[in-house]
């Protein structure tokens, strides 16, 4: 080893030692370690002990910080806002007649919404039907927060604690922020499910980073499963939006959806089939964000995620409020329709012409006749029968047409023998025979048309309506749901359920009684499908309303047994059929006939299918002849 190696290795000891000195602990340090290995050793001590007896201790992974560390710690996160992101939570409570809400210091929000008048039915753990209030807002994965831009980063005010102050109907929770406060504010009225909201920034213009003009709101829910039908409810429930300046409009319900709102905004509501949770501004949004998740798990307790951002414009005032109202509540139309902003719409009556239906005529008619009977299933016998009176002159007609046709069946019978197997040509005929007689084919279709809106439009009232909602008839428990009058333990396809529904299963034999009724006297010789298709509809569609609101199907029972009594009561007492043989006598001998723009449309067709006949059996013996 040469002198320069024995330098750099004693250089290297030399570096060591002194390293060593310098970062040896000093007798505070000492005496601060032996203090927490003392600590430890204690209570390791007393877990040895809780061993021994038998007892588990409960498990925390706390740390033990110094508050001066954790100051800091809050000071680097927080900013200005440092004094609030630390507390305890603590709930409060407002409530009136309707609603009970309650809300926790720890971002300011509403954590549940006790519904007063409504109930949510549900089976223990033995299967026996229970009841309980509806709840809102109340699962804890929920998130209503509002993100600040300050200048040392963002900050989301549901981690922060607000000092709470109630005075009568009103809270106010307060996020302080140094010499200046975040506070939102809530006034809850008396007799309804409206809600004054605010929220107010002041003393933070040296705190927030206002450049974007905007603080972001996000309001992330999870729509827990209310009703017994979860598959209709989950169709009947998104997230609706109304721009300022345009109208209303909501994500798809049947998968998931995102819409980019880059207009401003007037309200956001997040809709069950029954109840929703809503934010109105006074004035609007700058623009926002909204999206629907679908939860397919049956086993789990949510129904859909729904993602809303708003940006909340904040000015240049100090202090600066923006102005809001909630609402949350039942989808009950009068109370939505109070805001006038269009927010009735939130109530799935659809958004056609049938939609227009359901709001202006049916609902109201409903309402009325509920002023004065007191069962919903009544009101629908009623409203049927309404229904059946208004169209009857129709209806009449449409009878007194298919009478014709029934007479005129042996005639048509005779001149069908005489043209043999010619189909088309006897076709022919039987349209000259119809114009000959004045009886027109098509006129028994007409009133069935007219009472498709009808039908369409309360395809979509009975289930919408929350004035249905666990009312019961006859079996039925809730008209808004499936009737299950027979349990079966296990589920049929296509989203039929484990059930069998009797209104529909009466429905569906009304109908093939009607049907076969109806038409027995008419001639099908020229489509015979159409005479096994109308048979086949109903117990196609049986399929479709077993797990239907039943007070759809009641409503089409009652409306079948009116058609069955107007059909044998016209048919039998009203229309003289002397009479009506009379008058197509009578009709015949007229010397002229006119033809209607549609028959001359359909014996043309029918000429130039016959003329096409022809000639390929022209050219078929010619072929023969070669």
């Amino acid at each position: 080893m040469d002198k320069n190696n024995i330098i750099g290795i004693t250089l290297i000891f030399m570096l060591f030692f002194a390293w060593s000195y310098l970062n040896s602990p000093g007798a505070e340090e000492i005496a601060e370690e032996k203090r927490v290995q003392d600590s430890i050793a204690y209570e390791q001590h007393k877990l040895d002990s809780l061993a021994l007896l038998g007892t588990s201790p409960v498990a925390t992974t706390e740390t033990i910080e110094p508050d001066s560390v954790k100051q800091a710690r809050l000071a680097g996160s927080y900013g200005s806002f440092a004094a609030s992101a630390a507390g305890t939570e603590s709930l409060y409570t407002l409530e009136n007649d309707l609603v009970k809400l309650e809300f926790s210091n720890k971002g300011g929000r509403i954590v549940k919404a006790e519904l007063k008048k409504y109930n949510k039915l549900y089976n223990d753990e033995n299967g026996v039907e229970q009841s309980k209030l509806v709840e809102l807002l109340n699962d804890p994965k929920n998130k209503f927060e509002y993100i600040l831009p300050t200048n040392t980063g963002t900050i989301s005010t549901q981690n922060l604690f607000f000092d709470a102050t109630v005075v009568d109907s009103t809270i106010t929770f307060r996020a302080n922020a140094g010499a200046g406060y975040f506070e939102q504010k809530y006034t809850l009225g008396s007799g309804g499910y409206k809600i004054d909201y605010s929220i107010t920034t002041n003393g933070l213009e040296n705190t927030l980073n206002t450049s974007s003009g905007a603080v972001k709101l996000n309001w992330n829910t999870y729509l827990d499963k209310i009703e017994k039908n979860t598959y209709y409810e989950r169709i009947y429930s998104s997230v609706y939006y109304k721009p300022t300046d345009d109208d209303s409009n909501y994500c798809t319900c049947t998968s998931d959806d995102e819409e980019e709102l880059k207009e401003r905004v007037k309200w956001i509501s997040q809709s069950n089939q029954f109840f929703n949770t809503s934010i109105v501004a006074d004035h609007s949004f700058n623009s926002g964000r909204v999206a629907t998740v679908m939860i397919d798990d049956e086993e789990s307790e949510d129904l859909k995620k729904i993602e809303t951002e708003l940006m909340v414009p904040l000015g240049g005032a100090n202090p600066n409020t923006f102005s809001m109202r909630m609402y949350v509540g039942p989808n009950e139309f009068n109370r939505l329709a109070a805001f006038d902003t269009s927010l009735e719409d939130v109530i799935p009556y659809g958004w056609s012409f049938f939609g227009t239906i359901n709001r202006w005529i049916i609902r109201p008619l409903f309402n009325f006749l509920s002023t004065f009977i007191g069962s919903a299933g009544i009101v629908i016998l009623v409203l049927t029968f309404l229904v059946k009176l208004a169209l009857y002159p129709l209806t009449y007609k449409m009878l007194h047409s298919q009478s014709k046709m029934a007479a005129l069946k042996p005639r048509i019978a005779d001149m069908k023998e005489k043209f043999g197997d010619d189909a088309q040509k006897a076709q022919m005929e039987t349209m000259k025979m119809y114009r000959e007689y004045g009886v027109n084919p098509l006129g028994g279709c007409f009133p069935i048309f007219l009472q498709m809106p009808i039908w369409f439009a309360l395809y979509r009232f009975f289930p919408a309506s929350i004035d249905f909602r666990q009312e019961g008839f006859l079996w039925a428990t809730d008209l808004s749901s499936y009737d299950a009058f027979i349990h079966l333990g296990f589920a049929l396809p296509f989203n039929m359920g484990s059930h069998i529904s009797l209104f529909t299963v009466l429905w569906a034999i009304t109908t093939l009684i009607y049907t076969y009724y109806n038409s027995k006297h008419m001639d099908m010789s020229a489509n015979p499908a159409m005479k096994y298709m109308q048979y086949l509809m109903p117990v196609m569609f049986l399929g479709f309303f077993n797990s239907y609101a039943s007070g759809l199907t009641c409503y089409l029972l009652f409306s079948n047994i009116f058609n069955i009594a107007q059909t044998v009561i016209t048919k039998n007492f009203i229309i003289n059929q002397d009479k009506l043989e009379k008058e197509l006598v009578a009709y015949q001998k007229k010397p002229k006939k006119k033809k209607s723009g549609f028959q001359a449309k359909l014996e043309s067709a029918l000429k130039e299918q016959q003329k096409i006949k022809e000639q390929k059996e022209k050219d078929l013996k010619s072929k023969k002849k070669k």
